[in-house]
C-alpha cells in the first residue's frame, strides 16, 4: 500500500514527488539517452514468478525475486533509502492499543477511549477517495478501515491474522476450493443483514468495475488469490464470471486456478471489504442506489464501528458510532480527522491539544526525550517530553514493514542521471542528520526481514552494493554523467519534488542539489500534496520523486508486483496498469 511519511500524518506510499516542466523538447532530449538494459530481466523474472507458484517452485521464485532487485538496482528505476521506524505520541487521557509492523491505518478505533471527551482527533493527509476497491493509500485506508470490513484482518497492524467478518472456512484437499461461513449476526449501516451475496458483489467490483484499482489482488497469482473467472476478448473479465457460488445465506465458496496458501491474508486487503449487493451502479446487473460519484467520497455503507459523517475534501473527516455494531462498540461518540500536511501548523495544532494521537516533525523532534523500553515484539514503548506545552505524552516507535525510496520515471530521467544520484547517496548521513535517526537503511526494496535468500544472503547484497555503501561517491557520478555526455558547462536539469508534511524530504533534495554541483546535474525542487503528487505520477508527469511503500501483508509478491516494467505503464493508471510510477515499460524489448 502506497505510505506518506510526516510529522504529522503517516500514510502508507510515502511521497515526493518530481515535477516536468512540460517543454516541447524535454520529451526528445531524454528520449536519445534513455537505456533501461535490465527492464527485458525484470519483466522475464516477473512472469518466472507467475509461472511458479506452487511450494515446491520457491526456488525459482526466489532467484526470480532477487533479479528483479538486480535490474531495479543496475538500472537505478528505484533508490531504496530507508525502512521507517514508525511513531507515534498520545497525551494520557488517551487510552489506545499499541500498533503493528503493518502500520496504524489497520487500526479500527472502537478500543479506543478519551478521557474527558466523546471525540478522538487526530491529524491525516490529503486523499479523494473512500471507495474500498480505489483505496490503495494509507490516508484514505485510515478511514476506511473503520467504516468497512473485511474476511480476516490484521488488528491494529499486528502480523497475526484474525476473523473479522468470517466465521470459519474449509479448505478442499486439493487447495482449490475454499468455503467460507461467515458471521449471522452482522448488519450494514444502514440496517441490512450481510449475506454471501454481498461479499460476491463485492467481489465481483473488485473484478469487474472500472474504478477497480486492485482486481489483480482476485485475479492475479501469486499476488493475489489467483480465482477462476472468464477473459473476454479484450481480455477483461465477462460479467459474472468469477468462480464465485454461493451456498446460503451465510455461506459461499471460491475455486481457485492453483494453490495458494496465502489467501486468508490476501483476504484481510480493505479492496475485499462487503458493501450491499447493488449499493453501486458499476457493474453489469446493477442500477445501484447511488452513483459512483457519490459513493467515492458522499456517502458509505460498510458493518464497521464507525459510519461516515462528513468528508470535506482537503479539510476534515468525521466518522460517527455505528451504535448497532456486531462487535465491541466504541465509547467514542466520533472520530475526526484534520486534513494537514503542513508540518509546522500540523504541529502547532497537537502542541495546543487540538489532536489526541500525532507524530512529530523531524525538525521539532529531539531523541533524547524517549525514555522506552523495548518489548518482545521489537516495539519501544515509554514516554517521550517534555514537549514545547509542557507535557510528557506516551511514546510508541515500531520497525514498520515499509520501504521508503527516491523513483524515477524512467522515460524522462536517463540512467546515467538516476545513477548519480545513487552514488552521491549516503544512506547513513539521510537517516541520521535528515530523519535524525527515525529508520533502518535500505539497500534493496524487499525488507532485509523478508530477504527471499535469508539474512546472510542480504549482507552479501549490501557488499555488492555498486554506488558505495554510507558515502558519497562524487567521482562514480562524475565517470557516468560524463560517459553520457553531461558534465558542469552542459548539465542535465532535474527537477524532485517533495511532499510538504515532511520537510527532511525536502532537505535530501537540497543535499542532493549540492552534492550533484559542477557534475553535470542541475537539481531543483518543488513542494507537493501527497493527492496532488498521485495524479501528476499517475499522468506521467514526474521526474525524479520520493514515494514509501508498507507491506498490507508479509510476502515478497505484494511489492514485487509494483515492479513489473508492464505494470508502470502510466497511461494505463490506475486501473489497468497498479505499479508505480516507472513507465519502465517504454525499454522493453517488445516496446522499443
Amino acid at each position: 500500500m502506497l505510505a506518506l511519511l510526516g510529522g504529522s500524518a503517516s500514510v502508507g506510499l510515502a511521497g515526493c514527488s518530481a515535477l516536468l516542466s512540460e517543454e516541447d523538447e524535454d520529451e526528445d532530449e531524454t528520449s536519445e539517452y534513455e537505456v533501461s538494459d535490465n527492464a527485458d530481466k525484470a519483466q522475464a523474472a516477473w512472469e518466472r514468478v507467475l509461472a511458479n507458484t506452487a511450494p515446491e517452485d520457491e526456488a525459482i521464485r526466489t532467484d526470480a525475486y532477487i533479479e528483479i532487485e538486480e535490474a531495479v538496482r543496475d538500472d537505478m528505476v528505484l533508490l531504496p533509502l530507508f525502512h521507517n521506524q514508525e511513531e507515534r505520541f498520545w497525551y494520557d487521557h488517551v487510552d489506545v492499543p499499541k500498533t503493528g509492523s503493518l502500520g496504524a491505518h489497520h487500526q479500527q478505533h472502537n478500543h479506543t477511549d478519551v478521557d474527558g471527551d466523546t471525540e478522538l482527533n487526530l491529524i491525516n493527509s490529503t486523499f479523494s477517495e473512500l471507495d474500498p476497491i480505489m483505496s490503495t493509500d494509507t490516508a484514505s485506508g485510515v478511514v476506511v478501515n473503520q467504516i468497512y470490513e473485511t474476511l480476516t484482518q490484521f488488528p491494529n497492524g499486528v502480523a497475526e491474522l484474525e476473523n473479522q467478518l468470517l466465521e470459519g472456512v474449509e479448505t478442499s484437499d486439493d487447495g482449490l476450493t475454499w468455503t467460507f461461513t461467515i458471521r449471522d449476526d452482522v448488519q450494514f449501516h444502514n440496517g441490512e443483514d450481510l449475506t454471501a451475496d454481498d461479499f460476491k458483489y463485492s467481489f465481483r467490483r473488485v473484478a469487474e468495475s472500472e474504478y477497480s484499482e486492485r482486481a489483480n489482488f482476485l485475479l492475479e497469482t501469486p499476488l493475489g488469490l489467483g480465482i477462476e473467472y472468464e477473459e473476454d476478448d479484450d481480455g477483461g473479465v465477462v460479467p459474472d464470471s468469477i468462480a464465485f457460488e454461493v451456498i446460503d445465506d451465510h455461506t459461499f465458496e471460491i475455486t481457485l486456478r492453483e494453490p495458494n496458501p496465502a489467501v486468508l491474508d490476501i483476504l484481510a486487503y480493505s479492496a475485499f471489504a462487503a458493501i450491499p449487493e447493488g449499493y453501486v451502479g458499476d457493474i453489469e446487473g446493477y442500477d445501484g442506489e447511488v452513483d459512483h460519484q457519490e459513493f467515492e467520497t458522499d456517502v458509505a455503507n460498510g458493518t464497521g464501528p464507525f459510519e461516515l459523517d462528513e468528508f470535506e475534501l482537503n479539510e476534515e473527516v468525521r466518522v460517527v458510532r455505528n451504535d448497532n455494531y456486531y462487535g465491541t462498540v466504541a465509547t467514542l461518540e466520533s472520530v475526526h480527522w484534520e486534513i494537514n500536511e503542513d508540518p509546522e501548523s500540523g504541529f502547532t495544532y497537537a502542541m495546543e491539544r487540538n489532536a489526541d494521537i500525532f507524530g512529530i516533525p523531524t525538525a521539532q523532534y529531539d531523541p533524547d526525550l524517549i525514555d522506552a523500553e523495548t518489548d518482545d515484539s521489537g516495539r519501544e514503548s515509554g514516554t517521550y517530553g517534555p514537549l514545547e506545552n509542557g507535557d510528557t505524552v506516551n511514546y510508541l516507535a515500531i520497525p514498520e514493514l515499509s520501504t521508503f525510496y527516491l523513483a524515477f520515471n524512467v522515460s524522462n530521467v536517463p540512467r546515467a542521471v538516476r545513477q548519480a544520484v545513487a552514488y552521491v547517496t549516503d544512506h547513513e548521513e539521510v537517516i541520521e542528520d535528515l530523519f535524525q535517526g527515525r529508520g533502518f537503511k535500505a539497500y534493496s526494496f524487499t525488507p532485509s526481514g523478508m530477504w527471499p535468500s535469508g539474512q546472510d544472503g542480504y549482507e552479501s547484497w549490501v557488499d555488492e552494493w555498486p554506488y558505495g555503501v554510507d558515502e558519497t561517491d562524487r567521482d562514480g557520478a562524475r565517470d557516468v554523467l560524463e560517459e553520457a555526455g553531461f558534465t558542469d558547462d552542459d548539465p542535465y536539469e532535474l527537477t524532485a519534488s517533495t511532499y510538504a508534511s515532511e520537510p527532511a524530504f525536502g532537505e535530501f533534495a537540497e543535499l542532493t542539489r549540492q552534492k550533484l554541483s559542477g557534475l553535470g546535474v542541475e537539481v531543483s525542487n518543488q513542494e507537493t500534496e501527497f493527492a496532488t503528487m498521485q495524479n501528476r505520477a499517475e499522468d506521467g508527469d514526474v521526474e525524479m520523486y520520493s514515494l514509501g511503500w508498507i507491506w498490507s501483508w508479509p510476502n515478497v509478491t505484494y511489492g514485487h508486483f509494483a515492479l513489473e516494467p508492464k505494470n508502470t505503464d502510466t497511461s494505463r493508471m490506475p486501473n489497468e496498469a497498479t505499479g508505480f510510477y516507472l513507465d519502465w515499460h517504454v525499454n522493453l524489448e517488445d516496446e522499443a
